[in-house]
């Protein structure tokens, strides 16, 4: 019994062992997948801070790579329009008609923004076979979109007569989620041209 034991124990921890290596491995195999995507963004160091925690599910997939792309930028999105949201309800007495609707039209770019990036996201899941160049031609154009939206945004809080601490809270968000959206834009195309 004493040598079976002892066997059993030497295979368990080996076979620990051998497995912690692999993950510890695989993990950072997939770590440097996504370093090396982020490569083909504009803005490289956003990209692999807002997607090296998801490595692991993005594994040495391109189409993963661009999908979790999708999922950040919308997250981002959402709490940045809830936040305009309630700054519009919070400050209102004391923004200028102006910064009203600058914040009304920013809020409504924004909801556009999020209706495309869910509508790529859903698309994004079902790429495949004869219709794969119908959807991606869909997605293609739902984040242009959400882009030229996001930069709509931005325009509406221009001018010297607008809100300094709003003006400068706004565009730093937006230019955060439009900055992420070029970026799910660039590993879109990067993985629609590797799938020729």
């Amino acid at each position: 019994m004493g040598l079976n034991y002892h066997f059993l124990t030497t295979l368990l921890i080996t076979i620990t062992i051998a497995t912690t290596f692999k993950l510890v491995h695989t993990t950072k195999t997939n770590t440097e997948f996504v370093k090396s995507s982020c490569t083909f963004t504009t803005y490289p160091r956003l990209c692999f801070t807002s997607l090296s925690t998801q490595a692991t599910l993005i594994q040495a997939s391109p189409q993963l790579m661009a999908h979790a792309a999708l999922n950040i930028t919308l997250a981002s999105a959402k709490s940045t329009s809830a936040m305009m949201v309630r700054l519009s309800s919070t400050r209102q007495g004391r923004l200028k008609p102006r910064e009203v609707s600058a914040m009304r039209d920013c809020v409504e770019e924004l909801a556009d923004t999020l209706d495309e990036l869910k509508k790529s996201i859903g698309e994004m899941a079902r790429l495949s076979g004869s219709n794969y160049e119908v959807y991606m031609s869909d997605i293609q154009t739902w984040v242009s979109a959400a882009l030229t939206d996001e930069n709509t945004c931005t325009e509406g809080f221009e001018g010297d007569d607008m809100n300094g601490k709003l003006k400068v809270l706004v565009r730093q968000r937006i230019l955060v989620i439009a900055h992420l959206t070029s970026n799910a834009l660039a590993l879109i195309n990067h993985f629609a041209f590797i799938h020729g």
